[in-house]
């Protein structure tokens, strides 16, 4: 892999998701030691089919899969959906592929697309990920352009990104013992270079409850330079430290400024009460979005009301394009949405 100043040094950045996209990828899962119950890993093969074909009727999709599945996935996929021979273990793109950057100048002596890899590791070693480890290098070969190593260990969900220099995360996923050792101010250091940031905005999360010690991506969302959605319930519950730690969060970018030095303008959307799936561990996460070309892709969790509400939110925040809202219930089970099982490759204009 290319060392980690090549990104900065060189111009690659992480453009904003809402950027015109070549691709999406996304991977399909099938490890049986992950998921044991055939009967839920097909209704998550589908919640996944159900997204990809969501996406292809807007963009091109690319499913990971060992060749060996391809035969029993092709009658759940899309004609829209190729599928290519890189074997993954779960479906998680996000966090197991490459975060994509782009050089946005036209010098033609190198490519003006890299790979960027975080080591995937299965969040600190929480689950097999043999194949899931090596997909950013695979798919960086198959692509043919730059491997670069961010010289750190995470996940793409762990950070979101404005497209204008400014990143969000929460440190709990990050300045974590089974990722990283470094200060935290080493391991920003690295994600603005890895990244192409400027400025870092970080709230603490909460480390050790769930498998990601909470991805941002599953609270707070750029929608634009200086806006962030995110998503809370009514009141923090003591009892309940992931709502302390989101309603923290909060507060902190209420009182933050983006790297043009903007107070960011922070839109508020509410939690599902009602939904279809009731176990306390489920992800419901309206803003575990996916912003393709065309399309805002959006989970749907049972509540007629809170439901309405998010989508009528998107369809405000993002006026130029059709928000399409799905049941994948069989996701937030496993801990993650829409997001956390697509990632995008940028266009090259």
């Amino acid at each position: 892999m290319t060392p980690l100043p090549l990104a900065r040094a060189t111009g690659f950045k992480m453009p904003d998701e809402a950027e015109p996209h070549a691709r999406t990828f996304m991977q399909w899962p099938v490890n049986r030691v992950v998921h044991p119950d055939p009967e839920f890993l097909r209704m998550l093969q589908q919640s996944i089919a159900d997204i990809a074909n969501a996406i292809a009727a807007f963009e091109p999709v690319v499913m990971l899969m060992d060749r060996s599945f391809q035969h029993t996935a092709r009658r759940m996929l899309s004609a829209g959906v190729e599928i290519w021979d890189i074997p993954p273990d779960d479906l998680w793109c996000r966090d197991a592929g490459p975060v994509f950057l782009r050089r946005d100048d036209h010098d033609t002596s190198g490519s003006r697309l890299a790979a960027l890899s975080f080591n995937f590791n299965g969040w600190g070693n929480r689950q097999t990920h043999r194949n899931d480890g090596q997909v950013a290098a695979r798919l960086a070969e198959r692509l043919q352009i730059p491997l670069i190593d961010s010289g750190l260990v995470g996940e793409g969900g762990g950070v979101e990104t404005d497209g204008h220099g400014t990143l969000l995360a929460h440190a709990s996923c990050w300045a974590h013992e089974n990722r990283n050792r470094e200060p935290l101010d080493e391991i920003e250091r690295r994600l603005l270079a890895a990244l192409g940031g400027k400025r870092m905005i970080w709230a603490p999360g909460v480390k050790n409850l769930d498998i990601t010690d909470f991805h941002i991506d599953a609270l707070a969302r750029f929608v634009g330079p200086g806006k962030v959605l995110i998503q809370l319930p009514e009141r923090a519950d003591p009892a309940d430290p992931i709502s302390v730690a989101a309603f923290e969060t909060h507060d902190i970018l209420k009182n933050a400024r983006d790297a043009e030095g903007r107070p960011l303008e922070v839109i508020v959307i509410p939690d599902p009460w009602d939904t279809r799936v009731t176990a306390p561990d489920f992800v419901a996460s309206y803003v575990n979005y996916y912003v393709c070309n065309g399309a805002v892709i959006a989970a749907r969790f049972g509540d007629r009301d809170t439901d309405a509400e998010a989508r009528r939110t998107l369809e405000r925040l993002y006026p130029d394009r059709e928000v399409v809202t799905l049941n994948v219930d069989a996701i937030g089970e496993t801990g993650g949405g829409i997001h956390c099982a697509t990632q995008q490759q940028p266009a090259l204009s």
